[in-house]
């Protein structure tokens, strides 16, 4: 608390102030005082009390009375502590609060209120509410009948739910900075006339409303213009759009070299392994692709036979280096499988090695300590079985005579290795 008895020079005790109780530099807190004098440290001592009761941080209010320090003379009850308590109940942390507040401390002595009602009248619930003021902190500052409105009718009247609109603006809430009529609406006719069909364009608005980033009347339109000019007909370029929307969202000069890439790999335009070939390369830099075939290239595999793994599973250069290298090092180890080997199986390599393969090793494990299956069986038929296909004519047909069959499935027995090295 302050020491009232020294007041006896504003600005020299809002210097002091500023100093011991915000933790402002002697110069910050000199400049502050030069166009505010705290004229009441009882009220200043109590906004302080209140930032640290919500778990703010002297780093916190170092940078939030750094910025408005004019928040040292507010009235508690006008607009601060109504707006940090409906905050709180909105599900903010008290250091997710300071980090927030800290970047943008005017949610602390501005009208917050009616804009969080108008989105949960709109079907926003807290937590997504939330997400859209930590990510756009501004958002919350301004008229929402004004601003947004206009734009969740929109979204509406194209046929989106007010669920379906909550978790698009939730996760990219930039969207409503943008303008309705000069970028949403555009955007959205030229995704409805690339993909076909009303339906289509709310698809990918649903799987990824981060598409309205782009112009898409600069981006989108050139980038299929070009593949038609390629030699890619219409529904590949559908396909290939509504796989993985960023595909086409790539400078042009990018799409050119993919599709030359791709092409020189052996794979032909107009089929399902181009389309799965393009998108596993326009999701990858230039740079992290080489890493990758260096990856492989670590277990002694050349490059050929790497881009020969790729031309039978195009989507085995997606997985990450670290997936690689630990998918790589579990066939070698505990299955004893030459890469050369591996890479004739590449399927093998996009599965999940800690929900799949090693579960299913597991049972089969089991199954022939057991004697209940013989070790001629043919493990590559066994890995890419569907689940519920491997349940049904595996876990479920020896649970009754071996229950420890579910805990393998389940990931509960360790796998060891096999006795035996078995056939693909």
């Amino acid at each position: 608390m302050s020491d009232v008895s020294s007041f006896t020079d504003p600005r020299s005790f809002t210097v002091s102030y500023l100093q011991n109780s915000c933790g402002l530099s002697q110069n910050s807190a000199i400049n502050v005082s030069k166009r505010f004098l705290i004229e009441n440290p009882e009220k200043a001592d109590s906004v302080l009390k209140l930032m640290r009761t919500h778990g703010l941080t002297q780093s916190h209010i170092e940078k939030i009375i750094g910025t408005r320090p004019t928040l040292l003379l507010a009235d508690l009850d006008d607009k601060l502590r109504p707006n940090m308590e409906l905050l709180v109940s909105l599900g903010f942390s008290k250091a997710s609060l300071g980090k927030m507040l800290s970047k943008d401390p005017r949610l602390l002595h501005r009208d917050i209120v009616d804009t969080v009602n108008f989105f949960k009248a709109h079907g926003f619930i807290d937590k997504q509410i939330t997400a859209m003021i930590t990510k756009r902190p501004a958002l919350i500052l301004l008229n929402a009948n004004k601003n947004f409105k206009p734009k969740l009718d929109f979204f509406k009247s194209v046929g989106l739910m007010d669920k379906e609109v909550a978790k698009i603006l939730s996760l990219e809430p930039y969207i409503l900075e943008t303008s309705l009529k000069n970028h949403i609406i555009p955007c959205f006719q030229v995704l409805r006339q690339v993909v076909g069909t009303k339906e289509n364009a709310l698809k990918v608005l649903k799987a990824g409303g981060w598409v309205l980033k782009f112009n898409l009347k600069e981006v989108l339109e050139p980038n299929v213009s070009l593949l038609k000019s390629l030699g890619v007909h219409e529904p590949i370029i559908l396909k290939m759009f509504m796989i993985q929307p960023r595909s086409l969202l790539l400078k042009p000069q990018r799409i050119a070299e993919i599709f030359d890439e791709v092409v020189k790999l052996g794979f032909k335009p107009n089929t399902s392994f181009f389309v799965l070939a393009f998108r596993s390369m326009s999701m990858i830099s230039k740079t992290v692709w080489e890493r990758k075939i260096e990856a492989y290239k670590s277990f002694g595999l050349s490059e050929d036979q790497v881009y020969s793994a790729f031309k039978m599973q195009p989507l085995c250069l997606i997985c990450s280096e670290k997936k690689i290298k630990k998918m790589m090092n579990f066939f070698m180890t505990k299955l004893n499988f030459e890469p050369s080997l591996i890479c004739m199986y590449p399927n093998l390599l996009i599965f999940s090695l800690e929900k799949r393969i090693i579960p299913r090793c597991s049972v089969l494990q089991l199954l022939m300590s057991t004697g209940l299956i013989k070790e001629e069986i043919k493990l590559f038929s066994h890995l890419i079985m569907t689940e519920e296909k491997f349940v049904e004519n595996v876990v479920r047909k020896y649970q009754q005579v071996l229950p420890d069959v579910v805990k393998a499935h389940e990931g509960k027995i360790e796998f060891k290795g096999f006795t035996v090295v078995l056939k693909m």
